[in-house]
C-alpha cells in the first residue's frame, strides 16, 4: 500500500470526517474506497466510449452487426420486456 497526501477544501473535508464518523470508519477508509469507485467508473466509461467509437466507425461496413442476427436481438428485446441502458 502507497501513502497519499491529499489536500482537501475545508467544506470536504468536514464532510468527509462527518461521514466517516457516521459510518464509524476510518475518514481514510471512505476516501479510498470514494477513489476505487471512480476510478471503476473512469474504466468503465472508457471502455463503454471506445467500444462506441468503434462502432460508429464500423457501423455500415462489413464488420457491422449482421441485420439477421440484429433483428432477431431487437425481436428477443420485444418479447421478454428487458429495457435498454
Amino acid at each position: 500500500m502507497k501513502n497519499f497526501h491529499l489536500p482537501l477544501p475545508e467544506e470536504t473535508y468536514t464532510r468527509l470526517r462527518a461521514e466517516a464518523a457516521r459510518a464509524q470508519v476510518p475518514a481514510t477508509t471512505l476516501a479510498r474506497k470514494a477513489v476505487d469507485e471512480w476510478l471503476r467508473q473512469q474504466s468503465r466509461k472508457a471502455r463503454h466510449d471506445a467500444i462506441a467509437a468503434y462502432a460508429k466507425e464500423m457501423g455500415g461496413t462489413q464488420l457491422d452487426l449482421d441485420t439477421e442476427l440484429e433483428s432477431a436481438g431487437i425481436e428477443h428485446l420485444k418479447k421478454t420486456g428487458k429495457a435498454t441502458r
